[in-house]
């Protein structure tokens, strides 16, 4: 069984190891204040960044992470259950007490994803961006 979490150091290497099919979780970079429902645009979100955390399969991820992601923002602006298809947006205020739970619970590859976590503290959230 291998890693659920992959970093790539180029698009090239991303492309050969499967192109477009990950879910990725990206840092958001847009500025604080911005409005929830420019957060959540589709035209706000530029896709493949070097810095993102990719996962190729998204059935084992939503087995091991489905209830500690349960906490995102939809593009419609909704709060619920990952969305493995669509924009998830996780606040900055929501990233401690995911760390916590992801200590508390270790799902798979936790601690990758948890140093991760920590990186997005420097930023405005994160995305997790589905297939």
């Amino acid at each position: 069984m291998g890693r659920l979490f992959h970093v790539f150091l180029s698009q090239q290497e991303r492309r050969d190891c499967g192109g477009s099919a990950f879910v990725e979780l990206q840092f958001c970079k847009l500025p604080a204040g911005t409005g929830t429902d420019e957060l959540v645009a589709v035209d706000s979100i530029k896709p493949w960044l070097d810095d993102s955390l990719y996962i190729d399969d998204e059935n084992e991820f939503y087995r091991e992470y489905h209830r500690i992601f349960a906490c995102g923002v939809y593009a419609d602006l909704k709060c619920g259950e990952m969305d493995l298809y669509g924009i998830n947006y996780y606040a900055p205020s929501l990233i401690d007490p995911l760390i916590e739970t992801l200590r508390k619970e270790k799902p798979k590859d936790y601690e990758l994803l948890t140093v991760w976590l920590n990186c997005a503290k420097s930023y405005n959230g994160f995305y997790l961006l589905g297939l």
